[in-house]
Formats: structure tokens, sequence, C-alpha cells
């Protein structure tokens, strides 16, 4: 869920998980995160909290510096890991002890395991506690059962409203609030360098910094291959046809704004879309992202299976936990059926088809799931059945009226005035069209007429769709199952039949 950011003393989500820890008595922590001054950042507003109004202090430990306090210098003896341990054994007063990469001793000494287990046992009801942070899981055999291990996600809005109030020396909260959305999913460090990038671009911070902050964000999250941030949406007005899926859109979209009051059941999920290429699947995903007015991020599940990120199952499972960390959003499953084709959970894609089915019903209700898929015969019952979308979507070729609204919108956007044209007698001429050969054939006449410097004409739209031959007739055999198979397991998004 969101965190709220309406008070300057909001706690964070990372700071709460790790009070939380320390409240229940827990003397050892292993956060696995490479975000070490961050870590550091964590632990200190948790020890201003947790037994408050007395302060914890946060003592911190690295090989380089020793065990010391903020600004002061390292205690004598405690550079070594087991003069550490010997120190936080004796300190006689509460305290956090914050471990920089403790794994390595950890690994190489019996004697450092065997010492920190005894630390586990005396520092139990002293309100001492050990947190070692390291980029890599590496906890012993012997010391596993002893500790709690969390991974550090990345910042929440609480945290980078505060950073940005911080770098920028701007309180103005409500432009703080507008930016953080911005930077969630990137570490501290991500978003200062995000920041910088606006504040070069614009001079001062403001709402004009925005698309420099976006531009540096999808550069940072379109380095995994697998995850792509979509920066240029699509108004729903520009989708031609479609009115079913429009209305239910309208209707879904007053739900999820008021997501955080309503009960989960009745939350919106996401849809899938399912039909014949050509016709409007990707740019109805992207005008969905708009019309919610929230981010939209991309899977692709080729290249999830290329096997140039690692493992598939690896793959998918931390595309989607980095999700977890962009709420509210859209997510975008394209092709679907190329990675979830499988319900056998004895392989790869049974393991991912079974994961992301529990994904589906635990996922943040933040973020709306988009699926898109043309060979929709592949894609197992368990996941087109009611329940796991809140609807699945049959998206047919065009019907007359639709393409001649289609054949408006893609003329206005070329910058011809399609009331100078006929185009009902494009009508006979485009009989089984989908949307993207009428926009190839508006191209072609757009084209024919700047290479002749003339004004676009019915007769260059005719003249180019003579030429085309539509997918519905070199592959009708493939489009009429298609057709059929939908027609009982998914609803029509064209009212207009």
């Amino acid at each position: 869920m969101e965190q709220t950011t309406n008070s300057p003393a909001a706690e964070s989500r990372a700071a709460k998980i790790l009070r939380e820890a320390f409240e229940s008595g827990r003397p050892l922590t292993y956060v696995r995160t490479s975000e070490e001054r961050r870590a550091g950042r964590v632990l200190r507003e948790v020890g201003l909290r947790l037994f408050a109004p007395t302060p914890v202090p946060v003592w911190t430990w690295s090989l380089t510096s020793g065990m010391h306090r903020d600004g002061q210098a390292a205690e004598v003896g405690t550079h070594d890991p087991r003069g550490a341990l010997d120190f936080i054994a004796a300190h006689p007063h509460p305290a956090i002890f914050h471990l920089m990469d403790f794994h390595e001793p950890l690994r190489e000494s019996a004697g450092i395991r065997r010492c920190l287990r005894d630390i586990y046992e005396s520092c139990r009801g002293q309100r001492k506690f050990v947190v070692i942070t390291s980029p890599v899981r590496s906890i012993p055999e012997e010391i596993e059962r002893s500790l709690l291990f969390l991974e550090l996600r990345p910042p929440d809005l609480v945290e980078l409203v505060a950073f940005l109030r911080e770098e920028s020396g701007d309180s103005s909260h409500p432009l703080l609030l507008q930016l953080a959305p911005a930077l969630l999913g990137l570490t501290l460090d991500e978003a200062r360098y995000a920041l910088r990038r606006a504040l070069a671009a614009t001079g001062k911070l403001g709402p004009e910094s925005l698309p420099a902050l976006l531009e540096e964000k999808r550069l940072l999250i379109n380095r995994s291959g697998v995850l792509e941030y979509i920066a240029d949406g699509t108004n729903i007005g520009e989708v031609g046809g479609l009115d079913g899926l429009k209305a239910w859109l309208l209707e879904r979209r007053k739900l999820f704004e008021l997501r955080d009051s309503l009960n989960s059941e009745i939350v919106p999920k996401g849809l899938l879309l399912m039909g014949i290429p050509g016709c409007g699947k990707s740019l109805a995903v992207k005008a969905i992202a708009a019309y919610f007015q929230l981010p939209l991020y991309r899977v692709d599940m080729i290249e999830i299976f290329s096997g140039r990120h690692g493992k598939p199952e690896g793959a998918f499972v931390e595309a989607c936990k980095l999700m977890e960390d962009l709420v509210p959003a859209v997510l975008w499953f394209d092709e679907i059926e190329m990675g979830i084709t499988s319900a056998n959970a004895g392989d790869e894609q049974g393991r991912i088809f079974a994961f992301f089915l529990t994904w589906m019903q635990e996922k943040a209700r933040g973020l709306f799931v988009a699926a898109t898929a043309n060979r929709i015969d592949l894609l197992p019952a368990e996941m087109i059945r009611k329940g796991r979308f809140d609807e699945v979507f049959f998206v047919d070729l065009p019907s007359d009226e639709e393409r001649l609204e289609i054949f408006k919108i893609h003329l206005s956007r070329r910058g011809v005035d399609a009331a100078d044209i006929n185009l009902d007698q494009l009508t006979e001429f485009t009989q089984g069209w989908s949307g993207a050969e009428v926009e190839q054939c508006v191209v072609s006449a757009v084209t024919k007429a700047r290479l002749t410097d003339t004004h676009v004409t019915g007769v260059d739209l005719i003249q180019a769709a003579v030429k085309i031959v539509p997918l519905s007739r070199t592959m009708e055999q493939q489009i009429n199952h298609i057709r059929g198979w939908a027609f009982e397991r998914a609803v029509r998004a064209s009212r207009r039949r």
C-alpha cells in the first residue's frame, strides 16, 4: 500500500519494518542492500522512534573505520571484527550497532561466528540490536536461525520527499509530493543523479523539472532489459472504436482512485486484452495508463526467455518484485502467452505461471496489470477464468464505423482535415481491415501527397487502399479460429457489432 506523507514526521516503510523487528526483541538482523549510506540513515530514524522520547544511538562499524558514532573517532581496538563484537558485548546501554560488510568475517572465521552467537544470547532483552548490511546474502548455517533476514527495498514516498527536501533545500510540500513519485523505484543515489540532471536542465526545482526526472528514470529502469518505462502516453480519444472497453475503464477508474478506502475485492486488479494482431491492443494499454494518470511499465516476455538476464523464472520474479516498488502504476505484460503457456508445475513455465497467479492475488493494490496476447489459444484456462483478471476483452477487426473513426484519427494526427474527404466511399475498399492497415493506408497517401506537393484527397486514399492486402484475407483461417475460440471466453471490446 502507498505511504502517506501528510506529516513531516511520517515514518518510512523501511524504518517501520526495522522498528517492529527491534520491538519484537530480535537482537540480530541481516539486511541485504547496496545502499550503506541509506541503511545508516534509516537506522538513525529508527533510533529516534524506537524508545521515544529517549533516542537510541547508532554505532557504525567497517573494517576501515572501526566502531564509531557520527562525527567521532573510532573506539580503540575496534577495527578488527573480534574487537567490534567485544565492544558490543561490553556496551552497557541501549544502542543500534550497524556492521557493514560483516558477512566476510562471518564466512572466514569460526571464532567470529561463535562470538556472534554469544552476542545473540547476551543482547536479548538488553535493548541492544546488531544490524549487518551487505550487498550479498551470505549467512553461515550456524547463525541462520538466530537472525532476521530482510531486503532493503527502494525508498518509498516518505523517504523520497525527505530526500528532495534535503537535496533541494525546498520545503514546498505540494511540489515535493508532485516530484517524488517520478523517483519511485530508484535508489537514493540514482535519485540524486536524476535530481542533478533536472537541476542542470531547468536551473531550479519545479514542475518543469518533471520531464528531466522521468527521462533519467527511463534510462535507469530500461537498463534491466526486461522492464521498460514507456514515456509516450496515448490519449484515450486517439483510440478508435473499442467503446465497450472505454466504458469499462470509465467505471474502473473511479474505483481505482478510491483504492485505499475500498475492500481489496473490488479494487481493480487488471485486464487481459486478446485478439487479432494490428487491432490496437498495445495502443489501448498506453491509453489506459494515460487515462488512469499513471506511469506505464512494460515487461517483455520474449526478452525474459532469451536467457540474456539469467534464468527466466528469476528474471520474471525480479521484474514483478521491482514493480511493487513503483506503485501506483500500470504494468503491461506484452505477448504474455510467449512466457505463460503451461500449467505444468514441473517445468519452468509452470513455475512462472504458478507464481504469476499467486502474485496477481497478492500484489499491491496500486498496481494495475494490463496483459496483451495474440495467440490466445496458448493461454492456460486458469489464467482467463474469472477472478484472475477483472475482465478478459477480445479485440476484433474494427467495424465500418470504427474504421472511419480510425481514418479520422490518423488523418488528424498528420495534419489532414478529414472534413474535406468523403471517407464513406472507403468503406467498400477496406472490408476486413485492421487498425494498423488503416494507418498504413493513410501513411501511404500522405507520403504520395508530400512527394507531389499536393493535398491528400479521397482518391489518394483509395489508390493506396487497393494496393493493401489485409491480414484477414491472407490469414483468414487463423483469424476465424481466433474469433471462434474467443466467442464464449471473452467480452467484446467493441459494442458496435
